[in-house]
């Protein structure tokens, strides 16, 4: 019997989130909210093909994810005072750093095995109803319609964006969990991987090198995976998050930052081998077999 627990993909791909600066975030990050994110939704297993295509805040309603309404405060979500009894709030962790990277262009390898994110998506969650219970995902999507380049030590616009797989929902291990079990930990999506395989069979996240992404966090008030399609989803967003998708580092400050931050990579510390993944020859057997030792983020 399948778990829950693994990546899912939405019936439809989200629509590009457009770009905004940090400063135009919330404390808590941008906060959008409807009555269902998707029209359908159906799970499938790991290996199968999918049967699903992908302080205070903002909130805007939607029922489906192309479509947007008015600006509202949380507690006018709803009229019925079913989303009164809860005000979740949710804080990004690790966020100087996270700005750190973004102020010189946050850019996130990804290979055809997947790649883990760093820095990685860490939230804490507050203002939950401690018994009730939630199902917490995430999903990345297309930050504009741009393809990159680096060019002259900064990233330019190098044309038209290049059509966009079915975006996928990664739904945390835990879920669903009470508001008290989200509420006491950092919730860590540390396992969510990227890659540019389009026929990734994996549940990882597809995306496209030289590509603008924009992470998304949503919260559900749903004790089942199966309510999913008819739930409100919560959707945060923090701008420092949003990144360049490569196939290889392109800015040496990038480069730099993630040596000296992520401990997967201590190794290159001491050599400063981290702009391209090194290959290194080990000797078996008498044969000489090539290995890459890449950087882990």
């Amino acid at each position: 019997m399948r778990s829950f627990s693994e990546p899912c993909v939405p019936g439809e791909a989200p629509q590009p989130f457009p770009a905004r600066g940090v400063g135009d975030m919330a404390l808590h990050g941008t906060l959008l909210a409807g009555p269902s994110l998707f029209p359908a939704i159906a799970l499938t297993s790991r290996g199968s093909n999918p049967g699903l295509d992908s302080g205070a805040a903002q909130v805007i309603r939607t029922s489906q994810p192309e479509q947007c309404a008015t600006l509202c405060r949380p507690s006018q979500i709803s009229g019925r005072g079913e989303e009164e009894e809860d005000d979740p709030k949710v804080h990004l962790e690790a966020r100087e750093l996270w700005r750190r990277f973004h102020k010189c262009g946050t850019e996130m390898v990804i290979t055809k095995s997947g790649r883990r994110m760093f820095p990685p998506f860490k939230a804490r969650c507050s203002g939950l109803d401690k018994k009730a219970k939630y199902i917490l995902l995430m999903d990345i999507v297309a930050a504009d319609d741009c393809r990159y380049k680096f060019h002259n030590s900064r990233w330019m616009v190098a044309g038209k964006a290049d059509p966009e797989m079915p975006k996928r929902m990664y739904i945390h291990p835990d879920s669903p969990a009470t508001g008290e079990q989200w509420m006491s930990k950092v919730v860590n999506f540390h396992k969510l991987k990227l890659t540019n395989n389009i026929s990734d069979k994996h549940g990882f996240t597809i995306l496209n090198s030289m590509h603008k992404y924009q992470p998304r966090f949503h919260v559900v008030k749903a004790n089942d995976i199966l309510k999913l399609p008819y739930s409100t989803f919560r959707t945060y967003v923090f701008s420092e998050t949003e990144f360049i998708a490569v196939t290889a580092y392109q800015n040496d400050k990038i480069t730099q930052l993630k040596i000296d931050n992520n401990p997967f990579a201590k190794g290159f510390r001491d050599t400063g081998n981290g702009r391209r993944e090194k290959r290194w020859v080990y000797r078996l057997k008498g044969c000489f077999t090539f290995m890459r030792c890449p950087l882990m983020a």
